[in-house]
């Protein structure tokens, strides 16, 4: 039996039940929301190790569970590893319900903090950003604008958040705003993702940085506003599919 505490991504460690059973659920969970979509390749087992908090041992057990629950393919080679197969299964809903539910309360803490957070952010850069500033936002804008597939799309979507942060000139804003982005993340790296929202992303990608640059604050802060609410939208529709679907 496992008893190792894991590091979760908030709240009170899991400890009445087997680790690798809890890294299931948040890849499951992290499957669903589309922070990894079909054909994709997972992080090795020591990154996702180092990312949950968890050993080597029982991030190896979870991806063969996944695997053999047909979540997971298992490809040999130079760049092998572990694939992802489907976005949904037949116990999703469970385990779904299991991690997001289960810490929802949290979760909207998260949210609320979100709201009030990133706002402010964009409002301060807007006001504060210097000429280095702006030349680092408009180059990952560009590059968030350029990205050919899902991995290259959410690594520029965090370096732009990451540099309009960085315009606040104040590193405690940006910590705190790589602190959110971590917990919504499932302290898996990416938000919640799927075509439709990186389609509405580009647009309020341009809107926002267009706005800090040009040091409209306001607009800028109304802009985030709405903009930091579709990973939450996400995860809320996850959780009703979830409840919708029989225990």
């Amino acid at each position: 039996m496992n008893t190792e505490l894991p590091t979760p991504a908030f709240g009170t460690p899991i400890v009445s039940r087997h680790i690798a059973d809890d890294v299931v659920d948040r890849l499951v969970t992290a499957v669903a929301l589309g922070l990894y979509v079909p054909n994709q390749q997972l992080p090795t087992e020591r990154d996702l190790a180092s990312m949950l908090g968890v050993s080597r041992s029982s991030v190896r057990e979870a991806l063969q569970q996944l695997t053999a629950s047909g979540y997971l393919a298992v490809r040999r080679g130079r760049n092998g590893g572990y694939f992802v197969l489907a976005d949904w299964g037949p116990t999703s809903a469970e385990r779904v319900r299991r991690h997001l539910v289960a810490n929802w309360a949290e979760f909207e803490q998260i949210f609320d903090a979100r709201t009030l957070i990133e706002p402010l952010i964009a409002r301060t850069a807007a006001l504060r950003h210097s000429p280095e500033d702006a030349k680092a936002i408009a180059t990952a804008l560009q590059a968030y604008l350029d990205a050919p597939d899902h991995d290259a799309s959410r690594r520029a979507d965090g370096s732009l958040h990451l540099a309009i942060a960085k315009a606040t000139q104040n590193s405690i804003l940006v910590g705190i705003s790589v602190d959110l982005r971590t917990k919504i993340s499932l302290n898996l790296g990416a938000e919640p993702y799927t075509d439709e929202v990186r389609r509405i992303a580009i647009r309020q990608h341009q809107d926002l940085v267009a706005a800090v640059i040009d040091g409209r604050a306001e607009d800028a802060s109304a802009i985030a506003a709405i903009h930091f609410t579709l990973s939450e939208n996400l995860i809320r529709a996850l959780v009703e599919r979830a409840e919708g679907e029989p225990a």
